[in-house]
């Protein structure tokens, strides 16, 4: 099954690793910083917002900046609200 996670892009929900609310990054944590910017590095990176970006979603194959909320997606995965 797939979920929409913003933009025109829709990936496998069981391909999904982890949602990362970017409000509760800290401009201090360095883990999170160096690890989005190995994965601009990597062309694993893809942004599909020009606005403020909500969330970071990694994947099994790429790492995705969404305006969609953790939340939105939390719920759109649970309640099996796939494409």
């Amino acid at each position: 099954m797939y979920v929409h996670i913003g933009g025109d892009v829709s990936v496998q929900a069981e391909s999904i690793s982890s949602i990362i609310n970017f409000d509760t990054i800290l401009p201090g944590q360095k883990d999170i910083t160096e690890f989005i910017r190995i994965e601009d590095d990597n062309n694993r990176l893809q942004y599909l917002t020009e606005d403020i970006p909500r969330s970071l979603i990694v994947t099994s194959d790429r790492t995705y900046v969404s305006p969609l909320s953790p939340s939105v997606l939390k719920r759109r995965i649970e309640n099996g609200e796939y494409l």
